[in-house]
């Protein structure tokens, strides 16, 4: 069998515990996304716009046409009606949700050394930080408001545009010189694919409740299923996708164990997310809320890897447990019937985080004609680390 790409720490005991699971995890690193490749660079923008209201009109490109034909026609395990309810829990966990996705599920992105160069190298995050996260927070909240992944909505049309974006970036960075695909796998490739899945459903939930929110089992296998559904449209395979919350677990304990430790572009994308206060909040209110995200982030990351991503250690580590231990203790005064009023709370949240992010402009979702990021260049790190 052929080894996989020097990323992989260890894979002859990954194999022996995790048996196929692993090999085809390793797989995965050298897979794309064919359908998305194929029509990345014919999604001109009068045809994307369309693309993304599952409209296919004549004259439309194939290949376009054909993404999004296979997009509109989801299996037959998909349940929107589940997808709904999963959704809530975004909005019942209203400024908790918010905290832990950028805290938790983000920063854990980046912690992987490989996983992260795409994003490095593109320079999204880096250059209008600010704007890049609401975008992201903009994907979230559309995938998970009601009918958001029905064929034409809002949240499907998002999933599409970034589909394409990703397959944009991935055959730009073919073309580099400075892209190491024996070190790193193809960009943005399967097995990255779902890792980021996984941070947006399993990890997103043992966040919130961290935080004290009530997830129950039937609501955390529904929330596996919205994600489960959002990976398949973004392109996931279905051999790779787990489909329960044990699949969720196993695989992602699988990915952390082969994974080197954080890098210095981990350390830079983490710096940039957790210091973006201070691009539009005057010095004293900024450096208040960079420490309380730093304090969050130790929490929910844990020390080692906190200390990898060069977090400094605050007083406000110790706020998730606190906030927690109220959330909890309040829980039984609380009536089950106030959880919609907490769900309009929550959406109102999202509304107004996601008007500060955007600040006036437009949410764009733009597919990329040229690489913008400066990272990833040195020769001096080793590839096994890099």
């Amino acid at each position: 069998m052929a080894a996989p790409p020097t990323r992989v720490r260890d894979p002859r005991t990954a194999r022996q515990l995790y048996g196929p699971l692993a090999d085809r995890a390793f797989a995965g690193l050298m897979e794309g996304d064919p359908l998305a490749d194929e029509a990345a660079f014919d999604a001109a923008p009068k045809w994307l716009d369309l693309a993304a209201r599952a409209e296919t009109p004549a004259g439309m490109p194939k290949s376009l046409r054909r993404l999004v034909d296979a997009m509109a026609s989801p299996p037959s395990w998909v349940d929107y009606d589940r997808c709904d309810r999963a959704g809530r829990l975004l909005f019942r966990s209203s400024a908790a949700g918010g905290i832990v996705l950028g805290a938790k599920s983000l920063l854990g992105g980046y912690t992987s050394p490989a996983g992260n160069k795409p994003l490095a190298f593109s320079g999204q995050l880096e250059q209008s930080v600010q704007f890049r996260l609401a975008e992201t927070g903009r994907f979230v909240v559309e995938t998970c408001k009601r009918g958001g992944l029905r064929p034409g909505a809002p949240g499907w049309g998002i999933t599409l545009r970034v589909r394409l974006m990703h397959a944009r970036v991935r055959q730009l960075l073919l073309r580099d010189a400075r892209w190491r695909t024996s070190d790193w796998g193809v960009p943005i490739n399967q097995h990255d694919m779902v890792a980021t899945s996984l941070l947006f459903s399993t990890v997103f939930v043992d966040g919130v409740r961290a935080f004290g929110v009530p997830v129950s089992a039937e609501e955390d296998a529904d929330y596996v299923h919205l994600w489960r559904t959002s990976g398949w449209l973004m392109g996931v395979d279905a051999s790779l996708q787990p489909t329960s919350r044990i699949e969720c677990d196993r695989l992602h304990t699988l990915i952390e164990s082969t994974q080197h430790p954080p890098d210095d572009d981990s350390r830079a994308l983490t710096r940039a997310l957790l210091h973006s206060p201070r691009l539009s909040q005057p010095d004293s209110i900024a450096q208040r809320h960079v420490e309380l995200g730093e304090g969050f982030a130790r929490a929910l990351l844990g020390d080692a890897m906190a200390d990898a991503l060069h977090i400094p250690r605050h007083p406000l580590r110790h706020s998730v447990s606190l906030i927690g231990g109220v959330v909890r203790a309040l829980r039984p005064l609380t009536p089950r019937s106030l959880r919609p009023r907490f769900e309009a709370m929550g959406e109102q949240y999202w509304a107004n985080n996601l008007e500060a992010g955007f600040a006036g402009k437009a949410a764009r979702f733009a597919l990329p004609k040229r690489l913008l990021g400066t990272r990833g260049r040195s020769p001096s790190r080793s590839p096994a680390h890099a």
